[in-house]
């Protein structure tokens, strides 16, 4: 982030910048209504639908806050683009605004991917796997990857391609956006604070399957600069709750 971040007021829209790993001008451009739904049709028209957790989707939410709040105009184009390139039989996604990447990821050939086994009573399920979370990494600041991951295990869990209002993905997209803009360790929202009633937040719930953990962990990963998961973190945890039920 800029240096001069310390010193913004909270009245200050939401930017590129605070939510994506950009730089130069896009950087400090605030995220508008108009980009949100120039990247929801980008998404669609190349992929067939909006990517669960992914840019346009971060996009949205965030544009949503800065026009709830009366901080942006609709319209400010910063030109989107969605480009998918063909290899090995993979399709390897690149998502742009302004020129600048804010998202690039491999999707697989997922119809050679096997049919999950059916699970019982006793499986873990995503919920649970969330707020397992807590106890390995409760202490870990929210960043843009944890919030990628559990709106992809919310996405699994209830089958909704938007976030449930008031749920657990919408309370980690909100402290993912509110820590990029604050300064005070101690005012900046963890982990535990959002995943503790996981459970709770989810209108619905499933058991963890090995195709939930690889979106979950495609999610994160593709938000890291390392393209690695946290160890400990939402994709590990749904991880090892997916093979928790495999063993079983």
């Amino acid at each position: 982030m800029s240096q001069e971040q310390p010193r913004r007021s909270q009245e200050e829209p939401i930017k590129y910048g605070d939510v994506f790993n950009v730089s130069g001008k896009l950087a400090n451009k605030p995220i508008t209504p108009q980009d949100a739904a120039d990247m929801q049709a980008a998404e669609t028209k190349v992929l067939g639908q909006t990517v669960k957790g992914g840019p346009a989707a971060v996009m949205q939410s965030t544009a949503n806050v800065n026009e709830n709040r009366g901080l942006v105009g609709r319209y400010d184009d910063q030109g989107i683009a969605v480009s998918d390139t063909e290899y090995a039989g993979h399709q390897i996604i690149t998502e742009s605004v302004g020129g600048e990447v804010v998202g690039q990821y491999v999707r697989p050939n997922l119809a050679s991917s096997p049919a999950p086994a059916k699970l019982g009573d006793d499986a873990v399920t995503i919920g649970e796997a969330l707020e397992a979370t807590v106890m390995s990494a409760g202490s870990k600041l929210v960043d843009q990857a944890d919030a990628a991951a559990i709106q992809a295990a919310e996405v699994r869990a209830t089958g909704r391609m938007q976030a449930v209002p008031g749920g657990v993905a919408a309370r980690a997209q909100a402290a993912a956006a509110h820590n990029a803009r604050t300064k005070p360790f101690e005012n900046k929202t963890k982990l535990g604070d959002v995943l503790a009633d996981a459970t709770k937040l989810l209108p619905e719930d499933k058991p963890v399957t090995r195709v939930d953990a690889e979106a979950v962990i495609e999610a994160e990963i593709r938000n890291k600069p390392n393209l690695a998961t946290t160890p400990g973190g939402v994709a590990s945890a749904v991880d090892a709750a997916a093979k928790i039920n495999q063993q079983k």
